[in-house]
């Protein structure tokens, strides 16, 4: 529910995070379940992976989102529910070196199981398909009403800016 009646998210409620993260969960625990069928040691380093490289994309590309800017010492977004705000927030849009950050990472966590995932054609679709969704769900949901007009992503027409 949008606390103040406009098409734009403006807040985030406990609801939303639960929802995007159960819908990350579900390529996630794919992935985990695919590596860890051949190897408990590249599973904790894909899950180490998965969590640095969230952390970088924290770093580079949330703190210039509005709802990090929000007041608090703690973020209350789709992915982040009272994650302490480790970085300093940044307005305006991203920079060029952080774009790029930002996306090889992205790309990174959803290639990097792909060998294991391979492996096992079943658990392959699942994740195949997992993604896709999350991917279109995020666009069709979050990006039409999103307040961070900078973000790369951002498709909210012209007259709700």
């Amino acid at each position: 529910m949008n606390h103040l009646k406009t098409p734009l998210k403006t807040q985030h409620t406990f609801l939303d995070f639960l929802y995007w993260n159960l819908t990350v969960s579900v390529p996630f625990i794919a992935a985990c379940m695919a590596i860890v069928e051949k190897s408990i040691a590249w599973l904790i380093l894909y899950v180490l992976a998965c969590i640095s490289l969230v952390m970088v994309i924290y770093r580079f590309y949330c703190i210039h989102c509005p709802h990090y800017h929000q007041t608090g010492k703690t973020l209350k977004c789709m992915f982040f529910w009272w994650m302490p705000k480790f970085f300093k927030a940044k307005s305006g849009p991203l920079s060029l070196m952080e774009k790029t950050v930002s996306v090889i990472a992205l790309i990174v966590i959803i290639v990097l199981p792909v060998y294991w995932l391979l492996l096992q054609p079943g658990l392959l679709v699942i994740y195949l398909l997992s993604v896709g969704v999350l991917g279109l769900t995020l666009r069709r949901y979050e990006c039409k009403r999103c307040v961070y007009f900078n973000c790369p992503s951002n498709c909210v027409p012209e007259e709700l800016k």
